[in-house]
Protein backbone atom coordinates (compact mmCIF):
# COMPACT_ATOMS: atom_id res chain seq x y z
CA UNK A 1 0.00 0.00 0.00
CA UNK A 2 1.28 3.46 -1.15
CA UNK A 3 2.32 5.59 2.26
CA UNK A 4 0.28 8.50 1.25
CA UNK A 5 1.58 10.23 4.62
CA UNK A 6 5.37 9.96 3.26
CA UNK A 7 4.50 10.70 -0.09
CA UNK A 8 3.04 14.21 1.03
CA UNK A 9 5.94 14.86 3.70
CA UNK A 10 8.53 14.23 1.25
CA UNK A 11 6.81 16.22 -1.49
CA UNK A 12 7.08 19.05 1.24
CA UNK A 13 3.17 19.97 1.60
CA UNK A 14 3.03 19.02 5.33
CA UNK A 15 3.30 21.73 7.37
CA UNK A 16 1.62 20.90 11.24
CA UNK A 17 -0.81 18.23 11.79
CA UNK A 18 -2.98 18.05 15.59
CA UNK A 19 -2.26 14.49 15.81
CA UNK A 20 0.47 13.49 13.62
CA UNK A 21 0.41 9.53 14.95
CA UNK A 22 -3.45 9.11 14.35
CA UNK A 23 -3.17 11.02 10.84
CA UNK A 24 -0.59 8.93 9.70
CA UNK A 25 -2.49 5.65 10.37
CA UNK A 26 -5.83 7.32 9.06
CA UNK A 27 -3.81 8.41 5.39
CA UNK A 28 -2.13 5.20 4.87
CA UNK A 29 -4.53 2.40 6.38
CA UNK A 30 -8.15 3.69 6.11
CA UNK A 31 -10.60 5.92 4.08
CA UNK A 32 -12.13 8.97 5.03
CA UNK A 33 -13.54 11.80 4.12
CA UNK A 34 -11.97 15.53 4.22
CA UNK A 35 -12.14 19.08 3.21
CA UNK A 36 -10.60 21.91 2.05
CA UNK A 37 -11.78 25.49 1.50
CA UNK A 38 -12.21 28.06 -1.27
CA UNK A 39 -13.77 31.73 -0.35
CA UNK A 40 -14.48 32.59 -4.23
CA UNK A 41 -12.74 36.49 -3.37
CA UNK A 42 -12.21 36.40 -6.94
CA UNK A 43 -13.52 35.28 -10.60
CA UNK A 44 -10.84 32.48 -10.58
CA UNK A 45 -8.58 30.27 -8.83
CA UNK A 46 -4.98 30.91 -8.77
CA UNK A 47 -2.01 28.97 -8.87
CA UNK A 48 -1.75 28.83 -4.82
CA UNK A 49 -5.15 27.38 -4.50
CA UNK A 50 -3.44 25.16 -7.36
CA UNK A 51 -1.13 23.86 -4.77
CA UNK A 52 -4.36 22.65 -2.61
CA UNK A 53 -6.04 21.07 -5.56
CA UNK A 54 -2.99 19.10 -5.74
CA UNK A 55 -2.89 18.15 -2.19
CA UNK A 56 -6.66 17.42 -3.08
CA UNK A 57 -5.77 15.11 -5.92
CA UNK A 58 -3.06 12.93 -3.74
CA UNK A 59 -5.51 12.45 -1.37
CA UNK A 60 -8.23 11.55 -3.92
CA UNK A 61 -6.13 8.80 -5.69
CA UNK A 62 -4.72 7.26 -2.30
CA UNK A 63 -8.78 6.17 -2.25
CA UNK A 64 -9.89 9.45 0.42
CA UNK A 65 -12.89 11.24 -0.30
CA UNK A 66 -12.60 15.19 -0.92
CA UNK A 67 -15.20 17.59 -0.37
CA UNK A 68 -14.73 21.30 -2.01
CA UNK A 69 -15.79 23.69 0.21
CA UNK A 70 -17.38 26.66 -1.21
CA UNK A 71 -17.05 29.77 1.15
CA UNK A 72 -20.47 31.48 -0.06
CA UNK A 73 -20.94 32.43 3.62
CA UNK A 74 -17.97 32.93 4.96
CA UNK A 75 -16.36 35.33 1.47
CA UNK A 76 -19.57 37.62 3.13
CA UNK A 77 -16.91 38.67 5.98
CA UNK A 78 -13.53 37.71 4.88
CA UNK A 79 -10.68 36.40 6.25
CA UNK A 80 -8.48 38.32 8.05
CA UNK A 81 -5.48 35.64 8.13
CA UNK A 82 -2.14 37.36 6.07
CA UNK A 83 -3.96 40.46 5.97
CA UNK A 84 -3.11 44.18 6.96
CA UNK A 85 -6.49 45.29 6.05
CA UNK A 86 -10.11 44.53 5.47
CA UNK A 87 -10.88 42.47 2.53
CA UNK A 88 -13.65 43.85 0.14
CA UNK A 89 -17.01 43.57 0.69
CA UNK A 90 -18.58 41.81 -2.40
CA UNK A 91 -22.14 41.57 -3.16
CA UNK A 92 -24.35 38.45 -2.82
CA UNK A 93 -23.99 38.00 -7.06
CA UNK A 94 -20.80 38.98 -7.08
CA UNK A 95 -19.96 35.67 -4.66
CA UNK A 96 -22.23 33.32 -6.57
CA UNK A 97 -20.77 34.37 -9.70
CA UNK A 98 -17.33 33.84 -8.56
CA UNK A 99 -18.34 30.54 -6.91
CA UNK A 100 -19.53 29.36 -10.14
CA UNK A 101 -16.72 30.13 -12.01
CA UNK A 102 -14.82 28.34 -9.05
CA UNK A 103 -16.82 24.80 -9.22
CA UNK A 104 -16.08 25.03 -13.17
CA UNK A 105 -12.37 25.34 -12.77
CA UNK A 106 -12.11 22.42 -9.82
CA UNK A 107 -13.81 19.79 -11.70
CA UNK A 108 -10.65 19.85 -14.01
CA UNK A 109 -8.67 18.71 -11.00
CA UNK A 110 -10.72 16.77 -9.17
CA UNK A 111 -13.06 13.71 -9.88
CA UNK A 112 -16.31 14.05 -9.14
CA UNK A 113 -17.56 10.91 -11.18
CA UNK A 114 -19.34 8.51 -8.94
CA UNK A 115 -19.49 10.17 -5.72
CA UNK A 116 -15.67 10.01 -5.85
CA UNK A 117 -15.85 13.68 -4.10
CA UNK A 118 -18.22 16.32 -3.48
CA UNK A 119 -18.86 20.04 -3.82
CA UNK A 120 -21.00 21.95 -1.18
CA UNK A 121 -21.48 25.69 -0.14
CA UNK A 122 -21.55 27.28 3.31
CA UNK A 123 -23.83 29.84 2.21
CA UNK A 124 -26.31 26.44 2.43
CA UNK A 125 -26.06 26.82 6.64
CA UNK A 126 -24.42 29.99 7.01
CA UNK A 127 -26.82 32.14 5.66
CA UNK A 128 -30.34 31.27 7.59
CA UNK A 129 -28.42 30.92 11.20
CA UNK A 130 -30.63 32.75 13.88
CA UNK A 131 -27.83 34.62 15.17
CA UNK A 132 -29.08 34.61 18.99
CA UNK A 133 -29.51 30.77 18.92
CA UNK A 134 -26.11 30.69 17.41
CA UNK A 135 -24.81 32.06 19.85
CA UNK A 136 -26.68 30.56 22.91
CA UNK A 137 -25.65 27.02 21.32
CA UNK A 138 -21.81 27.42 20.60
CA UNK A 139 -20.73 31.19 21.93
CA UNK A 140 -19.52 29.68 25.09
CA UNK A 141 -17.38 27.21 23.13
CA UNK A 142 -14.69 30.33 22.07
CA UNK A 143 -12.22 32.15 24.28
CA UNK A 144 -11.71 35.84 23.21
CA UNK A 145 -8.07 35.45 24.88
CA UNK A 146 -7.49 32.31 22.86
CA UNK A 147 -8.69 33.87 19.56
CA UNK A 148 -6.69 36.83 20.07
CA UNK A 149 -3.23 34.43 20.55
CA UNK A 150 -4.01 33.36 16.47
CA UNK A 151 -1.73 34.94 14.42
CA UNK A 152 -4.69 36.12 12.21
CA UNK A 153 -6.05 38.36 14.66
CA UNK A 154 -2.57 39.51 16.34
CA UNK A 155 -1.03 40.67 13.46
CA UNK A 156 -4.01 43.05 13.09
CA UNK A 157 -5.06 44.34 16.06
CA UNK A 158 -2.54 47.60 16.10
CA UNK A 159 -3.57 48.57 12.57
CA UNK A 160 -7.53 47.14 13.74
CA UNK A 161 -9.60 44.50 13.45
CA UNK A 162 -13.30 44.95 12.80
CA UNK A 163 -16.17 42.79 14.80
CA UNK A 164 -16.91 41.55 11.46
CA UNK A 165 -13.37 39.91 10.78
CA UNK A 166 -13.52 38.19 14.07
CA UNK A 167 -16.73 36.25 13.67
CA UNK A 168 -14.21 34.40 10.72
CA UNK A 169 -12.48 31.89 12.96
CA UNK A 170 -15.90 30.85 14.73
CA UNK A 171 -17.80 30.95 11.09
CA UNK A 172 -14.80 28.36 9.52
CA UNK A 173 -15.30 26.14 12.95
CA UNK A 174 -18.69 25.50 12.39
CA UNK A 175 -18.23 24.71 8.93
CA UNK A 176 -16.35 21.75 9.81
CA UNK A 177 -19.08 20.37 12.82
CA UNK A 178 -21.58 21.11 9.72
CA UNK A 179 -19.82 18.42 7.09
CA UNK A 180 -18.84 16.54 10.15
CA UNK A 181 -22.38 15.91 11.24
CA UNK A 182 -23.73 15.91 7.17
CA UNK A 183 -21.25 14.43 5.29
CA UNK A 184 -18.74 12.58 8.09
CA UNK A 185 -16.23 14.82 7.39
CA UNK A 186 -13.28 14.05 9.90
CA UNK A 187 -10.32 16.37 8.36
CA UNK A 188 -10.21 19.82 7.78
CA UNK A 189 -6.82 20.72 5.87
CA UNK A 190 -5.54 23.89 4.71
CA UNK A 191 -2.75 26.31 4.04
CA UNK A 192 -0.32 26.88 7.15
CA UNK A 193 -2.14 30.19 7.82
CA UNK A 194 -5.51 28.67 8.23
CA UNK A 195 -3.96 26.99 11.06
CA UNK A 196 -5.53 28.97 13.98
CA UNK A 197 -9.08 28.34 11.97
CA UNK A 198 -8.72 24.54 11.73
CA UNK A 199 -7.64 23.92 15.38
CA UNK A 200 -10.76 25.98 16.20
CA UNK A 201 -12.79 23.78 14.06
CA UNK A 202 -10.94 20.69 15.76
CA UNK A 203 -11.59 21.98 19.11
CA UNK A 204 -15.32 22.76 18.71
CA UNK A 205 -16.34 18.81 17.47
CA UNK A 206 -14.46 17.64 20.31
CA UNK A 207 -16.58 19.97 22.79
CA UNK A 208 -19.82 19.51 21.05
CA UNK A 209 -19.52 16.16 19.94
CA UNK A 210 -16.99 14.74 22.37
CA UNK A 211 -15.74 13.06 19.14
CA UNK A 212 -11.77 13.23 17.39
CA UNK A 213 -11.06 15.08 14.11
CA UNK A 214 -8.11 16.30 12.61
CA UNK A 215 -6.71 18.91 11.18
CA UNK A 216 -3.55 18.94 8.86
CA UNK A 217 -2.13 22.44 6.98
CA UNK A 218 0.61 22.41 4.26
CA UNK A 219 2.95 24.64 3.04
CA UNK A 220 2.51 27.43 1.34
CA UNK A 221 3.82 28.15 -2.39
CA UNK A 222 6.81 30.68 -1.44
CA UNK A 223 9.95 31.76 -3.32
CA UNK A 224 13.24 30.68 -1.84
CA UNK A 225 13.15 34.32 0.04
CA UNK A 226 10.01 33.32 1.47
CA UNK A 227 7.84 35.40 0.24
CA UNK A 228 4.57 34.34 -1.90
CA UNK A 229 4.57 33.12 -5.48
CA UNK A 230 2.42 33.98 -7.98
CA UNK A 231 2.38 37.66 -8.53
CA UNK A 232 2.99 39.10 -12.08
CA UNK A 233 3.26 42.63 -13.61
CA UNK A 234 -0.63 41.82 -14.43
CA UNK A 235 -1.39 40.85 -11.01
CA UNK A 236 -2.26 37.12 -10.03
CA UNK A 237 -0.70 34.12 -11.68
CA UNK A 238 -4.75 33.19 -12.68
CA UNK A 239 -5.88 29.53 -13.61
CA UNK A 240 -8.11 31.02 -15.77
CA UNK A 241 -6.51 31.17 -19.49
CA UNK A 242 -8.33 34.44 -20.26
CA UNK A 243 -6.88 36.39 -17.62
CA UNK A 244 -3.50 34.41 -17.57
CA UNK A 245 -2.59 33.01 -20.83
CA UNK A 246 -1.13 29.72 -20.96
CA UNK A 247 2.00 31.47 -23.06
CA UNK A 248 2.37 33.58 -20.03
CA UNK A 249 1.70 31.06 -17.00
CA UNK A 250 4.22 28.68 -18.52
CA UNK A 251 6.59 31.49 -18.84
CA UNK A 252 6.06 32.53 -15.17
CA UNK A 253 7.82 29.31 -14.40
CA UNK A 254 10.29 29.48 -16.95
CA UNK A 255 11.81 32.45 -14.92
CA UNK A 256 11.29 31.30 -12.03
CA UNK A 257 14.65 31.47 -9.20
CA UNK A 258 16.94 28.62 -9.84
CA UNK A 259 16.34 27.57 -6.04
CA UNK A 260 12.32 27.11 -6.11
CA UNK A 261 12.48 24.79 -9.30
CA UNK A 262 12.56 21.94 -7.08
CA UNK A 263 10.26 23.14 -4.63
CA UNK A 264 8.21 23.90 -6.98
CA UNK A 265 8.25 20.32 -9.22
CA UNK A 266 7.36 18.94 -5.80
CA UNK A 267 4.35 20.51 -4.90
CA UNK A 268 3.23 21.26 -8.70
CA UNK A 269 3.85 18.44 -11.07
CA UNK A 270 3.23 14.65 -10.48
CA UNK A 271 6.89 14.23 -11.35
CA UNK A 272 8.72 11.07 -9.68
CA UNK A 273 10.63 12.28 -6.96
CA UNK A 274 14.07 10.53 -8.18
CA UNK A 275 13.81 12.44 -11.32
CA UNK A 276 12.98 15.66 -9.46
CA UNK A 277 15.90 14.91 -7.45
CA UNK A 278 18.61 14.23 -10.53
CA UNK A 279 16.92 17.51 -11.99
CA UNK A 280 17.96 19.54 -8.98
CA UNK A 281 21.50 18.54 -9.40
CA UNK A 282 22.28 20.43 -12.64
CA UNK A 283 23.94 24.01 -12.31
CA UNK A 284 24.36 26.64 -14.54
CA UNK A 285 22.49 26.84 -17.34
CA UNK A 286 21.95 23.28 -17.49
CA UNK A 287 18.89 23.83 -14.61
CA UNK A 288 17.13 25.90 -17.76
CA UNK A 289 15.94 22.50 -18.35
CA UNK A 290 14.64 21.53 -14.86
CA UNK A 291 12.46 24.58 -15.38
CA UNK A 292 11.33 23.68 -18.84
CA UNK A 293 10.06 20.53 -17.54
CA UNK A 294 8.42 22.30 -14.67
CA UNK A 295 7.24 25.17 -16.53
CA UNK A 296 5.75 22.53 -19.75
CA UNK A 297 4.27 19.72 -16.69
CA UNK A 298 2.03 22.85 -14.86
CA UNK A 299 1.07 24.64 -17.78
CA UNK A 300 -0.32 20.83 -18.94
CA UNK A 301 -1.86 20.02 -15.65
CA UNK A 302 -3.85 23.43 -15.38
CA UNK A 303 -3.95 24.05 -19.35
CA UNK A 304 -4.56 20.93 -21.08
CA UNK A 305 -1.23 19.36 -23.08
CA UNK A 306 -1.83 21.02 -26.25
CA UNK A 307 -1.96 24.59 -24.50
CA UNK A 308 1.30 23.41 -22.53
CA UNK A 309 2.97 22.12 -26.25
CA UNK A 310 1.92 25.22 -28.01
CA UNK A 311 3.50 27.55 -25.25
CA UNK A 312 6.77 26.06 -25.00
CA UNK A 313 7.08 26.18 -28.90
CA UNK A 314 6.03 30.02 -28.60
CA UNK A 315 8.80 30.24 -26.04
CA UNK A 316 11.28 28.42 -28.09
CA UNK A 317 10.39 30.55 -31.22
CA UNK A 318 10.83 33.24 -29.74
CA UNK A 319 14.66 33.27 -29.80
CA UNK A 320 14.73 31.54 -33.44
CA UNK A 321 12.32 33.18 -35.74
CA UNK A 322 10.91 36.25 -33.01
CA UNK A 323 8.51 34.77 -32.18
CA UNK A 324 6.62 32.90 -35.13
CA UNK A 325 5.33 29.26 -34.81
CA UNK A 326 5.64 26.85 -37.68
CA UNK A 327 2.92 28.22 -39.64
CA UNK A 328 4.54 32.24 -39.66
CA UNK A 329 1.75 33.49 -36.69
CA UNK A 330 2.84 34.86 -33.71
CA UNK A 331 1.91 32.66 -30.64
CA UNK A 332 2.35 34.86 -27.55
CA UNK A 333 0.16 37.42 -25.38
CA UNK A 334 -1.38 40.25 -27.43
CA UNK A 335 -2.75 43.74 -26.89
CA UNK A 336 -4.74 45.29 -28.88
CA UNK A 337 -5.39 48.70 -29.88
CA UNK A 338 -7.92 50.97 -32.61
CA UNK A 339 -5.57 52.41 -35.42
CA UNK A 340 -6.19 55.86 -34.55
CA UNK A 341 -4.33 55.65 -31.16
CA UNK A 342 -1.20 55.59 -33.48
CA UNK A 343 -2.19 58.35 -36.21
CA UNK A 344 -0.46 60.57 -34.13
CA UNK A 345 1.88 58.59 -32.21
CA UNK A 346 2.10 57.41 -29.14
CA UNK A 347 5.17 57.75 -26.02
CA UNK A 348 6.47 54.28 -25.55
CA UNK A 349 6.28 54.83 -21.83
CA UNK A 350 2.40 54.67 -22.25
CA UNK A 351 2.44 51.69 -24.14
CA UNK A 352 4.53 50.29 -21.84
CA UNK A 353 2.28 50.94 -18.91
CA UNK A 354 -0.85 50.22 -21.33
CA UNK A 355 0.62 45.93 -21.76
CA UNK A 356 1.59 45.88 -18.12
CA UNK A 357 5.02 46.28 -18.73
CA UNK A 358 5.78 49.16 -16.49
CA UNK A 359 3.77 49.95 -13.40
CA UNK A 360 4.79 53.84 -14.51
CA UNK A 361 6.53 56.28 -16.64
CA UNK A 362 9.43 55.99 -13.88
CA UNK A 363 9.88 51.93 -14.56
CA UNK A 364 9.36 52.53 -18.54
CA UNK A 365 12.27 55.14 -18.16
CA UNK A 366 14.39 52.72 -15.84
CA UNK A 367 14.20 49.88 -18.37
CA UNK A 368 14.65 51.68 -21.35
CA UNK A 369 17.85 53.21 -20.02
CA UNK A 370 19.05 49.33 -19.44
CA UNK A 371 18.55 48.46 -22.90
CA UNK A 372 15.22 46.19 -21.36
CA UNK A 373 12.92 47.03 -24.04
CA UNK A 374 13.41 45.98 -27.68
CA UNK A 375 10.40 46.24 -30.52
CA UNK A 376 10.79 43.90 -33.53
CA UNK A 377 14.42 43.16 -32.15
CA UNK A 378 15.68 46.85 -32.32
CA UNK A 379 16.81 47.94 -28.94
CA UNK A 380 14.23 51.13 -28.13
CA UNK A 381 17.16 54.03 -27.00
CA UNK A 382 15.45 56.69 -25.53
CA UNK A 383 12.21 57.45 -23.59
CA UNK A 384 10.73 60.33 -25.83
CA UNK A 385 10.96 57.37 -28.44
CA UNK A 386 7.23 57.61 -29.80
CA UNK A 387 5.33 54.77 -31.78
CA UNK A 388 3.10 55.21 -35.10
CA UNK A 389 0.87 53.26 -36.83
CA UNK A 390 3.59 53.44 -39.82
CA UNK A 391 5.90 50.99 -37.78
CA UNK A 392 2.56 48.24 -37.67
CA UNK A 393 3.95 46.93 -41.28
CA UNK A 394 2.30 44.02 -41.30
CA UNK A 395 -0.82 45.11 -38.83
CA UNK A 396 0.82 44.03 -35.62
CA UNK A 397 4.60 43.87 -34.06
CA UNK A 398 6.49 42.25 -31.33
CA UNK A 399 7.55 44.34 -28.34
CA UNK A 400 10.18 42.41 -25.84
CA UNK A 401 11.09 43.35 -22.28
CA UNK A 402 14.23 41.65 -21.25
CA UNK A 403 14.96 38.29 -22.43
CA UNK A 404 11.72 36.29 -22.31
CA UNK A 405 8.78 38.46 -21.82
CA UNK A 406 6.94 39.45 -25.17
CA UNK A 407 3.69 40.61 -26.16
CA UNK A 408 1.83 41.11 -30.03
CA UNK A 409 0.55 44.64 -30.25
CA UNK A 410 -2.08 44.95 -32.78
CA UNK A 411 -4.16 47.90 -34.48
CA UNK A 412 -7.33 46.77 -36.12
Amino acid sequence: MTNLYETLQNRGYIAQATHETEIKDILNNKKISFYIGFDPTADSLHVGHFLQLMVMSHMQKAGHKPIVLIGGGTTMVGDPSGRTDMRKILSIEEIKSNGNRFKEQITRFISFDNDRALMVNNADWLLDLNYVNFLRDYGAQFSVNRMLTADAYKSRLEEGLTFLEFNYMIMQAYDFLELNNRLGCTMQMGGRDQWSNIIAGVDLIRRVKSQEVYGLTFNLLTTSAGEKMGKTAKGALWLDKDKTSPYEFYQYFINIDDAGVVNCLKLLTYVDLQEIEALGKLKGQDINKAKSILAYEVTKLVHGENHAQEARQAAQNLFSKNGRDASGEISMPMATFPKDEFEKGMEILMLLEKIKFASSKTEGRRLISQGGIKINDEKIESSEHVVRARDFEEGYFVIQRGKKVVCKVVIE
